[in-house]
């Protein structure tokens, strides 16, 4: 067994043995095995990165092996510099969430530690899949430990949450299937690669890039199709939340690059305009919103909305810069989503509220939390010397170069970042404390520092020193870059 399948399989594995014979009063029993087995398939990832090379944009740690004949459709795995560091991403932000979920969970542990780790394998195999029915296969089978996470364990309106989001997500997933289909049709092969050398006529491009972007959009999700994603937010169990902010939105931003640019190029040109004015909408619009929000959970919710908005704006500009930064965005937001969610989980956990005029003061009571929680939303504000602040600095150049107008729109979305981010800060943590309840608050234990310090160790590594970040990406989005500069028209 591959490196690659030992990444998707060993969580999956370990997860569904987890569901299958954890038993009542084996609680503790199961926390410890899904830590265990969180470790093991973080672990297995360290290889990947010792034997990487960054010089070439050639598909690496290649698994090719045939899986249904008759359609020619075969288990295709490989990693190149776009996918590969999503793979430990992935895989480390689920250690994050099986510590985070410690306490909390209390009823069908096994199954909600199981649901993770299966979450965890079936995406990572998104971003392994070279296959494009295989690929398919793992995206629509992410919805279901989600929809599950979601239903289960969420807050009151948890079951209309959880339907709004598979719904959303199932008919978005309908027409990229319709596309596969036609590619399968046209090139007697579902092996991406054939698909990128595939001619396509003006009509079949933009047909399939539409059809690709109604999948994608939803997953990201873009401006107007982002509505589920503030109420599965506020409903999911905070380990459900860090999840998919940081993985689960990612999987629409890497499908734009792994399909709807090298598959349909000149539709990609032709309708840069209108994702670049998406992007903007979703940037500064939905800046906007998060600023008048009540809710913690929804603020930070919009605040996704607007920072994955940077990531397509940046793959949409078509310049190497702008690539480049979105998908350090990408990995960038994983890192600080996560960390914000998990902080209103710590005092979700304590005060069973999400509402910021419940607040107030919370620094004189948890000065070490509220130490955490500032560097995190100084990440999200996009601070220099934070991840967050690198991604969105190089899609700001590269749409300035682009054209002005554009960047100055962009830049102002760090400004709306701010805005909400720290006005969120003052009125939680700063100030006096008007509440009983905030009174009666105690400082993170020794598990919460632990699962929080995870997270900041990556969100200032990354700000101080992106350099291994980028390094990794270069070969394949310069690339990428030159295939989707040649038409295909045929």
């Amino acid at each position: 067994m591959g490196l690659l399948s030992l990444a998707i399989w060993v969580p999956i594995i370990w997860g569904a043995a987890l569901i299958a014979f954890g038993r009542p009063g084996q609680e503790n029993l199961v926390r410890w095995l899904a830590l265990i087995g969180s470790l093991v398939a973080l672990v297995v990832t360290f290889p990947l990165y010792t034997a990487f090379h960054g010089g070439t944009a050639e598909m690496q740690f290649v698994e090719n092996i045939a899986w249904i004949d008759r359609f020619n459709i075969n288990y295709h795995l490989g990693i190149d510099g776009l996918s590969f560091w999503f793979v430990p991403l992935t895989a480390f932000v689920t250690v994050v969430v099986v510590i985070a979920s410690w306490e909390v969970i209390k009823i069908r542990v096994n199954q909600y530690y199981g649901s993770f780790l299966v979450l965890s394998g079936l995406m990572i195999g998104v971003f392994c899949s070279m296959d494009g029915m295989l690929f398919y296969v793992f995206f629509e089978a992410t919805l279901i430990p989600m929809y599950l996470i979601i239903g289960i364990w969420g807050g009151p309106r948890r079951i209309y949450a959880a339907f709004k989001f598979f719904l959303y997500t199932l008919l978005g997933s309908l027409l990229m299937l319709v596309a596969l289909i036609y590619l399968y049709n046209a090139s007697g092969s579902f092996d991406i690669r054939d698909w990128y050398a595939l001619p396509l006529s003006m009509s079949e491009q933009t047909w399939l890039f539409f059809a690709f972007f109604a999948a994608f959009a939803v997953k990201i999700p873009m401006w107007p199709v982002h509505t589920w994603l503030p109420d599965v937010h506020v409903e999911a169990p905070t380990g459900g939340s860090a999840d998919l902010a940081a993985i689960m939105l990612k999987l629409g931003a890497y499908g734009f690059l792994r399909f709807s640019l090298p598959i349909a190029p000149d539709a990609a040109h032709e309708y840069a305009w209108l994702m670049i004015a998406l992007s903007l909408v979703a940037v500064i619009y939905v800046g906007l919103v998060a600023l008048v929000q009540q809710d913690m959970k929804k603020l930070v919710a919009y605040s996704s909305v607007a920072h994955m908005g940077f990531v397509s704006l940046g793959i949409f500009l078509f310049v190497e810069m702008g690539l480049a930064g979105g998908v350090v965005q990408m990995v960038a937001h994983g890192f600080v989503s996560a960390a914000m969610f998990l902080c209103i989980g710590v005092l979700y956990d304590r005060m069973h509220s999400r509402e910021i005029a419940d607040y107030g003061g919370v620094v004189t009571v948890m000065p070490k939390f509220a130490a955490f929680a500032l560097l995190f939303c100084m990440a999200n504000a996009g601070l220099p010397g934070t991840a967050g602040f690198v991604g969105e600095w190089m899609v700001i150049l590269a749409a300035v170069k682009y054209n002005f107008w554009i960047g100055m729109a962009a830049a102002t979305a760090l400004i709306f970042g701010a805005g909400y981010t720290l006005w969120m800060f003052k009125r939680v943590y700063l100030g006096p404390i008007t509440n009983k309840h905030v009174r009666e608050l105690t400082d993170i234990n020794g598990r919460e520092f632990l699962m929080l310090t995870l997270l900041a160790i990556p969100v200032i590594y990354m700000g101080v020193y992106p350099k291994p970040f980028t390094d990794v990406m270069h070969a394949s989005i310069f690339e990428l870059l030159r295939h989707v500069a040649i038409s295909k028209l045929n």
